[in-house]
């Protein structure tokens, strides 16, 4: 069964997610901590509906993003940014508190055109990985989900640092529900979306990825310990709106979809940040 976060008496919790109820396995960090495995299925479960839902890792775990990782990707990033197909993967951070959850609205900046859209494949790790080998790489993946790496353009390109750009506050939707690898079928042949007010804006297959899971793993953790509920972003097809002529970016009013097969929909409506406030 898939995963979920859920809060309760501002601790967070794990359940596992059966149609419209959720059956608790314990708080997270009992569960990344191996202590709490099986889902206590007495009394029918919790209502989702009636959950406070968030992320499902820790509020300690990083995120590692990687960078222009589709091929075509590359061809519009050159275009953009005048980087080529990197050689190793391109790794930068965010932090767990831009993380949200499906549905939450997301603020624009207000020195920002927009926000631009970038669905990916996430990878959450399940245990302690110091310099891990390609054969066995993936046996270290607790699951996979989606992630929209909402960008604000206007910072990100303005220094050749990425690191505010990528962590406005609420960018990082992240779910709908954390997939067990044994419930998603060959990682490398999933389809990927992103809709735009309900138009196409992204399409693609998991098979275009220019460095896999495993070489992203192997080339972390030979400088980074990868811990616990810890969080990879793959990278982003392309047809984000950079790329666009001229670009284009979410404005408020406008909705986002991001969607991978096997794995769901995060749906992201955004706001103008005084609208937050109301």
């Amino acid at each position: 069964m898939p995963l979920i976060g859920y809060q309760q008496n501002d601790v967070r919790f794990i359940g596992e997610l059966e149609e419209d109820r959720v059956y608790p396995v314990g708080s997270v960090t009992d569960f990344y901590s191996g202590r709490a495995t099986t889902a206590v299925r007495e009394n029918g479960g919790l209502a989702r509906a009636e959950l406070t839902e968030v992320p499902f890792v820790p509020e300690t775990s990083r995120i590692f993003c990687v960078g222009i990782n589709y091929h075509s990707h590359a061809d519009e990033a050159r275009d953009a940014t005048g980087f080529d197909i990197p050689k190793f993967p391109m790794v930068f951070g965010r932090w767990q508190q831009s993380l949200v959850t499906d549905g939450t609205p997301v603020p624009v900046p207000p020195r920002e055109e927009g926000l631009d859209w970038e669905v990916e494949l996430a990878v959450v790790i399940k245990d302690t990985v110091w310099l891990a080998d390609k054969e066995t790489a993936l046996d270290h993946v607790m699951g996979y989900c989606v992630f929209n790496d909402l960008s604000a353009r206007n910072k990100q390109l303005a220094t050749p640092q990425f690191t505010l750009g990528k962590n406005a506050d609420r960018s990082g939707p992240i779910g709908p529900a954390l997939f067990r690898p044994n419930e998603i079928g060959d990682v490398y042949d999933l389809e990927v979306q992103t809709r735009v007010n309900g138009e196409v804006m992204q399409r693609a297959n998991t098979r275009d990825l220019i460095h896999k899971i495993e070489d992203i793993i192997v080339y972390i953790t030979d400088t980074v310990t990868l811990l616990p509920g810890d969080v990879i972003a793959t990278g982003t097809p392309g047809g984000v709106g950079l790329g666009q002529t001229p670009p284009r970016y979410l404005k408020p009013g406008d909705v986002v979809e991001t969607e991978i097969s096997s794995l769901g929909m995060l749906r992201t409506p955004i706001v103008a940040r005084e609208d937050l406030d109301r």
